[in-house]
């Protein structure tokens, strides 16, 4: 694949706008819909039990995030991912920290039989989720993107899923395919909830493009790490890239990720 093949999903996303449920932590909320309004699809941000299951069969797709989860929000969650599941939603997990506590570990083990159609996390989450998934196999608190590539297939081809990781470079991988993109910015490990923002994008994106979920994701990892290129390339610190970062993503046109995205194959062993 070339990034030629990217552009047409943005394309899609401005087309026909999809709602994305995001179930997603305090300090997310407000700048991952400010994300996805940028990109030009619509959040919504609803966690209660009461009414998940409801929104999820109206949603294009749905986003869940265990960044502040309490006991309330894990049977909504739950609920959510269950339902998705049951009406063929595409839902991305973001393992937020899941190797922190048994807690977390526990919810995500119980959220994987919900078969998510993505997984995204930071190379550390990716481990530590394997993990969980295949008992044994441990984590480090700091790795690389590469650190977590074989965890990354194993979980891919266990789960039946795309696996997204996100560092330096990213890689995104379905188990029998995989890329490398290249992009970003040092300053973005600087803005809280990026990464949170990037688990939304990738629900609206597949829920956009819902017939090919891994080119999706690749293009919903592309719009950030050349979003987060730009803006780096004007802001003076953190303070100012999160508007600069915004505006860049706002900008950016399905010819960018077709001519500006760099990205090459990786051998999937």
């Amino acid at each position: 694949m070339t990034t030629a093949h990217l552009g047409q999903h943005l394309a899609c996303l401005h087309q026909t706008p999809p709602l994305t449920h995001c179930i997603t932590n305090y300090v997310a909320m407000n700048s991952s819909a400010n994300i996805l309004l940028a990109l030009g699809a619509s959040p919504a941000m609803l966690h209660a039990e009461q009414e998940v299951a409801e929104f999820v069969k109206l949603s294009s797709a749905l986003s869940v995030n265990i960044g502040t989860i309490s006991a309330p929000w894990a049977t909504g969650i739950q609920l959510a991912a269950r339902t998705a599941q049951a009406s063929g939603t595409p839902w991305v997990l973001d393992p937020v920290a899941v190797g922190a506590t048994a807690y977390r570990q526990q919810l995500c083990a119980e959220l994987l039989a919900f078969r998510p159609t993505v997984i995204r996390g930071n190379a550390s989450e990716i481990l530590s989720l394997n993990g969980v998934a295949n008992p044994g196999r441990g984590a480090d608190s700091t790795a690389s993107s590469d650190d977590a590539y074989t965890a990354a297939l194993q979980l891919a081809r266990q789960q039946g899923c795309i696996v997204g990781v996100s560092g330096e470079t990213d890689i995104i991988t379905d188990g029998q395919r995989s890329l490398r993109l290249y992009g970003g910015h040092s300053l973005m490990p600087r803005v809280t909830t990026l990464g949170c923002g990037l688990s939304a994008a990738v629900a609206a994106f597949v829920g956009a493009n819902p017939s090919s979920p891994w080119m999706a994701t690749a293009a919903a990892f592309g719009c950030f790490a050349l979003a987060g290129e730009r803006a780096g390339q004007r802001a003076k610190g953190p303070g100012s890239f999160t508007p600069a970062f915004l505006d860049a993503l706002y900008q950016l046109t399905p010819q960018d990720l077709d001519t500006c995205l760099k990205m090459e194959p990786m051998n999937v062993a």
